[in-house]
């Protein structure tokens, strides 16, 4: 095969990345359904935040579902030894903000952080999937990233509304849950 001029992409090259990119994307969503559901578990104290959380844990398993589908469409597989590693990361990190008094504020700000990460994977997995001339996956990808910034917008938003709830059950030492 002749390597490309510069400035042309190899629909090829693309389409392998866009595997790579996928089987991140599914491990990415493994992440986020654990980091959701650790939080969805303890935010009593917190009803608005834990609604969209919920809501948001159910749209994680449906993205990781799509993910799959969009790999088994290239004839592909997730893989599970990302999958694993991307469940171990997010549980340390559970468990690291778990221990401190600050635990919402701190797994609100990741949250936020990560919701970026994800918008920053599916907006590069719409341009894979286009260059290789994989339209319904680029779709897919369009439409998890839409969530995906809505998620993010929604905890930017509520922000404030969080750290003044939880400044308002310091006293009590109830602003953890």
């Amino acid at each position: 095969m002749e390597p490309t001029q510069s400035g042309t992409i190899n629909p090829q090259d693309a389409r392998q990345e866009l595997i790579t990119g996928l089987r991140n994307a599914h491990g990415l969503e493994q992440q986020a359904i654990e980091m959701l559901e650790g939080n969805v578990d303890r935010l009593e104290n917190y009803p608005a935040l834990k609604a969209k959380c919920t809501e948001h844990l159910e749209q994680s398993r449906q993205h990781q579902v799509l993910v799959a589908q969009c790999l088994e469409d290239l004839g592909e597989s997730p893989s599970t030894i990302k999958d694993t590693t991307m469940g171990l990361v997010q549980n340390l990190q559970m468990m690291v903000h778990g221990a401190t008094s600050d635990e919402v504020l701190k797994n609100s700000f990741a949250g936020y952080a990560f919701e970026h990460f994800e918008i920053a994977a599916y907006t590069a997995l719409g341009v894979m999937a286009r260059a290789a001339g994989e339209e319904r996956i680029a779709q897919s990808a369009d439409e998890i990233l839409e969530q995906e910034q809505e998620m993010a917008r929604w905890l930017e938003e509520h922000l404030p509304a969080t750290v003044e709830r939880y400044l308002m059950l310091v006293g009590s030492g109830e602003q953890k849950r």
